[in-house]
């Protein structure tokens, strides 16, 4: 059940799928209402808290894990060819012992992924199994591909890799190390999913939603960053 949980954490449902991407924040200052929290079923430690503050006149999402899991999910419905997701982000700290290669360290300080709806007959037969079941299990049509961009302690940018627990989830290592600077990211989403789920598609599949989020349950560490100006557009 693994599986089934994790996905469902980052799940977003085909329908009623907006067809735009909302600010993250409201008009009242806080997190907008298309930007719904996702948890682990049955979730037995502390969600991730999420917020709307003020940092250097602007106001951004606060994402401050401790020993806790859960994202933040926009449904939408687009296709990916020439579309761009860009985004800021800063890193304040990270998580103690995360290490995205091995189970016990597969925790964020700071991650935004792409939702893809790749048909079921390109996922391979195993993984296509595990991937019927927890569909059946939690009643939605979880995706069959996910791309997280993040932001790692230590593995070097450029690095992609799969998710320990599922290669349903792979990761594009796009910052290293250097907290408390902020960036700016614009990522080719079809491109991006092309590297890495190439082996099992030759082209991008519709886009399912957006994730944002942190977590620090694998490690019981604490991390804390920041994030704004999410947008996909062409």
């Amino acid at each position: 059940m693994r599986l089934a949980c994790l996905i469902l954490a980052l799940a977003a449902p085909l329908a009623a799928a907006a067809q735009s991407l909302s600010p993250l924040a409201g008009a009242d200052g806080r997190i907008a209402e298309a930007w719904r929290e996702a948890k682990l079923p049955k979730q037995k430690f502390p969600p991730t808290r999420y917020a709307i503050e003020s940092v250097d006149g602007q106001r951004v999402l606060r994402m401050e894990a401790e020993g806790s899991y859960g994202n933040l999910v926009h449904e939408l419905r687009a296709e990916p060819p020439g579309l761009a997701l860009s985004w800021r982000w800063r890193v304040e700290r990270f998580a103690e012992g995360a290490d995205l290669r091995r189970k016990e360290g597969d925790d964020n300080a700071a991650k935004v992924c792409v939702f893809f709806d790749l048909p079921l007959a390109r996922v391979p037969f195993l993984e296509r199994q595990l991937l019927r079941f927890a569909r059946s299990q939690t009643g939605e049509d979880l995706p069959a591909a996910t791309v997280c961009y993040v932001w790692d302690r230590q593995i070097p940018a450029g690095t992609a890799l799969a998710n320990p627990y599922s290669r349903r989830m792979r990761y594009l290592v796009l910052r290293s190390g250097e907290p408390g600077r902020w960036h700016e990211e614009r990522r080719d989403v079809a491109a991006d999913f092309l590297r890495l789920f190439g082996d099992e598609a030759t082209q991008a599949p519709p886009i399912t939603g957006i994730g944002v989020g942190a977590d620090a349950d694998n490690t019981q560490g604490r991390s804390l960053a920041f994030l704004a100006d999410v947008v996909l557009a062409r």
